[in-house]
């Protein structure tokens, strides 16, 4: 059976750190490329980093550019996002998610992304005083 399962999500201080897992089963990650996702109440779904399947290339929306950090373990078949210097305003629902495609257009092809192959179904996090 096919599966992202995200882990690591909770409630942390503004100021925080947390380091998600997006851990697969089912296939192997080092053939796709891993997108974080997240969704805020009342909002649209918005990438927020991804790690290239070719070359590891990464990206990272302005929004959290210098905070976090996508990095993929190929032997345990999980890629991380750590997450610090967190702020309110990164409180949603974040999700991880594969594509088989090249270039970075699954990534921005929101908000349906069908680009994308296989979703996580999300881990909260709350930033929150």
């Amino acid at each position: 059976q096919v599966q992202l399962v995200e882990s690591g999500g909770g409630l942390v201080q503004p100021g925080g750190s947390l380091r998600l897992s997006c851990a697969a089963s089912g296939f192997t990650l080092d053939g796709y490329a891993i997108g974080w996702f997240r969704q805020a109440p009342g909002k649209e779904r918005e990438g927020v980093s991804y790690i290239s399947k070719s070359d590891g290339r990464t990206y990272y929306a302005d929004s959290v550019k210098g905070r976090f950090t996508i990095s993929r373990d190929n032997a345990k078949n999980t890629v991380y996002l750590q997450m610090n210097s967190l702020k309110p305003e990164d409180t949603a629902v974040y999700y991880c998610a594969a594509s088989s495609r090249y270039g970075s257009s699954w990534f921005h092809d929101g908000p349906d992304y069908y680009g994308v192959d296989y979703w996580g179904k999300g881990t909260l996090v709350t930033v929150s005083s």
